[in-house]
């Protein structure tokens, strides 16, 4: 589902040319669950954000579903991402004066889609996360682990095939982490293909493949 051929992207740090991805190859199929792990400055990120079309490496081919999307204008672009491509963050993202159900629907607002089939897509994808009742709860009002299941709502609620999790336990302890790391899993049994950065030795261990990364490269996989 996901081939990169010899992606590099490169960036300019004062006067050092810095390799964020260093003539990557990688091949995901659909529905395979990876973790990517290496220390801080490795390329995880930008890895990351390359996959997501939130970024475009400088040389090199990105193919997703057999399209080569890195020749893709950015509305094209942008029209991938919001199709096929779910985001899980470390920091949530949530909308703050929106309640759980607003930020939820926000990317099927922007897709144009109408109010009856959006209203009915929220609130399938919160019941299936256990938030019905936090539906008009604004974030402030949430726990740590029920704003992270609202990202995750939101990520998923467009039904895209891939999803990218960047740190998505980092802020919570460890009961909500194991809560957010069991609804990402289901979502890969599912069928969505599911890329997990973290530093978190046990966590990277329970994908089914792990990524290694150094200086832009991946040093195994």
């Amino acid at each position: 589902m996901i081939k990169l051929d010899h992606i590099s992207r490169t960036f300019k740090v004062g006067d050092e040319l810095v390799h964020g991805l260093d003539d990557v190859n990688l091949d995901v199929d659909a529905g395979a669950y990876f973790s990517i792990m290496g220390p801080s400055g490795s390329g995880k990120s930008t890895l990351l954000n390359v996959l997501g079309l939130l970024d475009q490496p400088n040389d090199g081919e990105y193919l997703l579903e057999g399209r080569n999307v890195t020749e893709l204008s950015e509305p094209e672009q942008a029209e991938v991402r919001r199709e096929k491509i779910g985001f899980v963050f470390q920091s949530f993202h949530l909308v703050p004066r929106l309640t759980a159900a607003e930020n939820v629907a926000l990317p099927l607002t922007l897709a144009g889609i109408d109010h009856e089939q959006r209203d009915e897509q929220v609130n399938k994808v919160l019941e299936d996360l256990g938030l019905t009742a936090r539906a008009h709860h604004r974030p402030d009002q949430l726990s740590g682990g029920q704003r992270q299941r609202v990202a995750i709502a939101r990520a998923v609620v467009t039904e895209p095939v891939m999803l990218l999790a960047d740190e998505p336990t980092g802020n919570l302890d460890h009961h909500s982490s194991m809560d957010v790391i069991d609804i990402l899993e289901g979502l890969n049994k599912n069928g969505i293909t599911l890329l997990v950065v973290t530093h978190d030795e046990d966590l990277g261990r329970r994908a089914h493949r792990t990524i290694r990364m150094m200086d832009g490269k991946i040093i195994s996989s």
